[in-house]
C-alpha cells in the first residue's frame, strides 16, 4: 500500500483518461491519491474529483506563482471550501522566487530597443519595486493559508523554490502549532534536517530516479524513515524510465522503489512507513 501525496489531477493532462490513470495506480499498489489545489478554482476541481472517486482526497490552496491572478483575500473562499470533509490539508502554498517580474523585464529588454528617455537606473528601480510587491503578496497569501490551517487544525503542503530563508521565517511563529510537508524536496541534507528539527516533513518525487538526482537520493537515504512521504507531483517530473512523458500516480511506486534501493531496505518497509506517516499528517478522518 502506498499513498500518492501530491498529484495535480485537475490539470488538463488528465482530462481524457483519469479513470484509466487511477486504475493503473491501484494496480501499482497506490491505494489513495491526494489531488492538490493550486488556486481557488483548482481547489474546487480537486474537491469535485475527491467526491467522484473514493480513493481521491483533496487539498485546497493558492500556489505562490498564482499570486498575480489571486484576490487579496484567499482566506474567506478557502475557509468555505474547507467545510467539505474530503479536504485533508491546506496547500499547495508557500513562496517561489524562481521567476520574479524583474527577470521577465530583463528578457523583454533583450528583444526591445531601450527608450532614450529612460535610464538603466529607472529600469532597475521599477524592477525592484515590482519584485517587492510580488514577494509581499506571496507572503500575505502564504500567511493567510497558515492562519486558516491553524484555525481548522489542518496541516500544510509547502511549496518552496529559491526562497528558503523567507519560507522558514514566515513559518517560524507557527512552530508547534501546525506541521508542514516540504513537497518535491530537492535541498541538502542540512536543509532537510532543519525542516525535521521544526517537526515538519519532506516528500520525494521522481527526482530520486534521475541521473542528476544523487544529492536528493542521499537525503532520502539518510533521514529518519518516519520523516518523509512519497509523491509524483504529476503530471511533472516523471521518473526514470518515463522521463519526458507524463507522470501519473502509479509512478509513486517507482519513487518508493528508488528510495528503498538507496536505503537498502525492502520496498514494503518504505511503503509501510510512508503510508503511516501520511495517515498521521493528512486528516483522512474528516471524510
Amino acid at each position: 500500500m502506498l499513498i500518492e501525496t501530491h498529484a495535480h489531477l485537475d490539470y488538463p493532462d488528465f482530462a481524457n483518461d483519469l479513470d484509466d490513470v487511477l486504475r493503473r495506480a491501484v494496480d501499482a499498489g497506490v491505494t489513495r491519491v491526494i489531488a492538490i489545489g493550486t488556486s481557488i478554482d483548482s481547489s474546487r476541481r480537486a474537491i469535485d474529483l475527491a467526491g467522484k472517486y473514493l480513493a481521491v482526497y483533496a487539498t485546497i490552496g493558492v500556489h505562490p506563482t498564482f499570486v498575480e491572478e489571486a484576490e487579496e483575500d484567499v482566506f474567506t473562499p478557502l475557509r468555505e471550501l474547507a467545510k467539505n470533509p474530503r479536504v485533508v490539508a491546506i496547500g499547495e502554498t508557500g513562496l517561489d522566487y524562481h521567476r520574479l517580474p524583474s527577470e521577465q523585464v530583463a528578457k523583454e529588454k533583450q528583444v526591445q530597443v531601450m527608450s532614450a528617455l529612460r535610464t538603466e537606473t529607472d529600469e532597475e528601480i521599477e524592477a525592484q519595486i515590482r519584485d517587492g510587491a510580488y514577494k509581499s503578496k506571496q507572503a500575505s497569501l502564504f500567511q493567510q493559508q497558515l492562519d486558516l490551517a491553524l484555525e481548522l487544525g489542518l496541516n500544510v503542503v509547502i511549496h518552496q523554490r529559491d526562497a528558503w530563508e523567507d519560507t522558514l521565517k514566515i513559518m517560524q511563529p507557527y512552530t508547534g502549532k501546525l506541521r508542514g510537508v516540504f513537497h518535491c524536496f530537492g535541498g541538502s541534507l542540512d536543509q532537510a534536517n532543519e525542516v525535521l528539527d521544526l517537526d515538519h516533513l519532506v516528500s520525494f518525487t521522481g527526482i530520486v530516479t534521475f541521473k542528476n538526482g544523487a544529492a536528493v537520493r542521499e537525503v532520502a537515504a539518510e533521514i529518519p524513515l518516519w520523516k518523509f512521504m512519497v509523491e509524483t507531483d504529476c503530471p511533472y517530473l516523471a521518473p526514470v524510465p518515463f522521463r519526458g512523458k507524463r507522470a501519473e500516480p502509479a509512478h509513486t511506486r517507482i519513487v518508493a522503489e528508488a528510495i528503498a534501493a538507496a536505503r537498502d531496505v525492502p520496498l514494503e518497509e518504505i511503503a509501510e512507513a510512508t503510508t503511516e506517516t501520511a495517515d498521521k499528517f493528512f486528516k483522512f478522518n474528516r471524510a
